[in-house]
């Protein structure tokens, strides 16, 4: 049975992200736009494998969606959906329990269809029967499953005789670390007790905690090995959810540090996926600043937080940063530079676009106090 409770034990299966293929963006009617697009889809690919390649050296069995090269696929409403880039927010193996959700892509069919629904793909049924089941009383679910293909991804699962949900628990928002879970805020006014009381209902056999960290956990802290923390925000609650822990804080990095970019791909939000788009003068200048100005800036200056672990001694990240090496050295961890070079194009860093299915080890109380 595959499982997970540390998230520092020995990767053995991982889910990587997939972006689409160059020709997909065949369509894009605006030359100087298609062939950016070209470029940020080798350029993607070229990151993931060198990230295939890392993770096959230490062993690990990766798995990827699958995507079609024809955008009319993805295609409703003459917008065409985003690629499944990142697994992470989407799935989550929390002990032995595997759980699958696509709450903002359904999101998205409501917006964009509304409440008619078109016939049922012919693939329906081969999908699991957890699937289909579910299909017959909410059609989102049918939709979106299939459109981020993950059906392979569920197939290796399946054998394992692991639980599968379709509920909205993703690792993006969740940190592992034993017997406790530790679980993000959405907003700055989320209600935080309620979080708590939600989460321990579902996970009864865990001591759950809430952390206000007003977006993706793994956007904000990162706890890479036992006793050391790499966080982006001073978060006073460290002292009571890891007490005693070494924090390492880098203030001003990830995402506060483009956030110039961020106001700018705000803008063109709803224009990047809708084809006649691209011959909008505002969405070919977002497209022209983010290649030109954007992906070296970042590449050169930019550590992030979003960092994946494959064992105590293995760490993965994006750059270098000279505090956090240094306490890595102190601890003997090797750090392993793979910089998703688009990164912030597609609101994915190497956490993001991977999801850990599999981790050596049962689960451990590092904080055997709180009873």
């Amino acid at each position: 049975m595959y499982n997970v409770y540390q998230h520092w034990d020995p990767l053995k299966v991982c889910i990587v992200g997939r972006s689409y293929n160059p020709k997909f963006y065949d369509y894009i009617k605006n030359d100087k736009v298609r062939k950016v697009f070209y470029r940020i889809a080798e350029e993607t690919e070229e990151d993931y494998q060198k990230l295939i390649n890392l993770l096959e050296s230490f062993n690990v069995k990766v798995l990827r969606p699958e995507v079609s090269d024809n955008y009319h696929d993805y295609l409703i409403n003459n917008s065409v959906l985003p690629p499944p880039m990142t697994p992470r927010d989407y799935s989550a193996m929390i002990g032995n329990n595997f759980y699958i959700n696509a709450t903002d892509l359904q999101e998205i069919w409501n917006n964009l269809q509304g409440t008619d629904w078109p016939p049922y793909p012919k693939k329906f049924l081969d999908w699991p029967k957890w699937i289909v089941d579910e299909c017959k009383t909410d059609h989102n679910v049918c939709f979106t499953i299939k459109d981020y293909a993950y059906n392979n991804v569920l197939s290796e699962i399946s054998p394992h005789a692991n639980i599968i949900f379709n509920r909205n628990i993703n690792s993006a928002m969740t940190t592992r670390v034993g017997k406790d879970l530790y679980f993000g805020t959405i907003y700055l006014n989320d209600d935080m007790s309620e979080i708590k009381k939600n989460a321990q209902t579902m996970f009864q056999n865990y001591r759950c905690h809430v952390i206000e960290t007003e977006g993706h956990t793994d956007g904000a802290f990162c706890p890479v090995v036992p006793g050391l923390i790499v966080s982006l925000l001073d978060m006073p609650t460290y002292e009571n959810t890891f007490p005693d822990w070494e924090v390492i804080y880098l203030p001003g990095q990830s995402w506060s540090e483009v956030l110039p970019f961020l106001t700018l791909k705000e803008k063109n939000k709803g224009k990047w996926w809708v084809p006649g788009e691209e011959l909008n003068e505002d969405f070919t200048n977002f497209v022209e600043t983010w290649m030109n100005h954007w992906v070296g800036y970042v590449e050169e200056t930019v550590f992030d937080v979003n960092m994946l672990v494959i064992d105590e001694k293995n760490v993965i990240c994006n750059n270098y940063n000279q505090k956090v090496f240094d306490a890595f050295a102190k601890r003997g961890i090797t750090a392993h530079v793979i910089n998703f070079r688009h990164r912030y194009f597609w609101d994915g860093g190497l956490h993001c676009i991977t999801s850990d299915v599999h981790r050596e080890g049962t689960m451990q109380d590092y904080f055997p106090e709180r009873g």
